[in-house]
């Protein structure tokens, strides 16, 4: 088995047996991610990051990834710099980031925009997510954390709370945490449910998911409570913003009704959803979630490059 040369734009790209094999190995990079020891696995190779949309941990923590694996990064966080804003096509932006890189990671508001990277590159492409549609590498980051943190997937009560209708990374883990065997309830406002064909694609791995509004009923068996962010930006109507917006809250009242091992995870950024004072609680684990997009990325790409450390 081998990822070498893959391109991986949805979760759905990769086996369950390739995804135990990115987190295991991702596990055995901790150390390199950190600093503590040093590789130069991927010497010469330079990796491509386009990113038409912002971000902060995904970027930064890719390019983390890249250099501790002794590799370069080239690209842009702003696409207003580039021959974009001359009319240069993305089709043509992305065939000069392929002749300049051995890999490309692409972010875009618009859906279906890495799966078209993919096809006029000829490196690999890495959905850094497209609008309200994937977040694989995401979604891989979110499995490593719950199987580092609770040893096991399957059986393992998630609650996913807030955005289900645009929120990229809970239609890539909804699926993923299926194919894995956990539990699955999705606490949402009714018009921020999860989509209908994310719904589907638990059901067909065996998963019947429980939809609810009821917060404060569903966090008392939960053993993971994912919470995502109402995203303003992806709303086509703000006044339906404003209807959910402050929807949900994840305070030190609510968290009284939870189990004392309780996880709670977020992909960031967050605005007002979770307290400041909930950081500070051994349930929150979004930070060292987001440290490991390190590891995890590290051992993508070292697998995809086929530079193993």
């Amino acid at each position: 088995m081998t990822l070498v040369g893959k391109d991986i734009v949805s979760i759905r790209d990769l086996t369950k047996k390739e995804i135990l094999e990115i987190l295991n190995y991702a596990k055995k990079l901790i150390p390199f991610a950190k600093g503590e020891k040093r590789t130069h696995a991927l010497d010469g190779k330079v990796l491509s990051t386009l990113f038409f949309e912002h971000s902060t941990r995904t970027r930064l923590s890719f390019e983390t990834a890249m250099h501790r694996l002794g590799g370069d990064v080239v690209g842009f966080a702003d696409p207003t710099a580039t021959s974009l804003k001359k009319g240069e096509s993305i089709a043509d932006t992305i065939r000069m980031a392929d002749a300049y890189s051995d890999v490309i990671v692409i972010r875009h508001s618009q859906e279906g925009t890495a799966r078209l990277a993919a096809e006029f590159a000829e490196s690999p492409v890495i959905n850094a997510g497209d609008g309200a549609g994937r977040h694989p590498t995401q979604c891989l980051l979110d499995l490593f954390t719950i199987l580092t943190e609770k040893k096991k997937i399957k059986g393992t009560n998630v609650v996913l709370l807030g955005d289900l209708k645009y929120g990229r990374t809970v239609h890539s883990l909804a699926y993923a945490l299926a194919l894995f065997g956990a539990n699955l309830t999705f606490v949402s406002p009714e018009s921020l449910r999860m989509p209908k064909e994310t719904i589907n694609d638990c059901i067909e791995q065996g998963v019947e998911p429980v939809s609810t509004v009821n917060l404060e009923k569903a966090i008392k068996n939960a053993d993971v409570l994912y919470v995502t962010r109402i995203q303003k930006e992806r709303f086509p109507d703000p006044a339906e913003y404003n209807r959910v917006a402050g929807a949900y809250r994840v305070d030190l009242e609510l968290l009284k009704h939870a189990k004392e091992d309780l996880i709670i995870m977020h992909p960031l950024p967050r605005v007002t959803e979770i307290a400041p004072e909930v950081d500070k609680t051994p349930h929150a684990l979004y930070f060292k979630q987001a440290f490991n997009g390190v590891p995890v990325r590290m051992a993508l790409l070292s697998l995809i490059l086929g530079g193993k450390v």
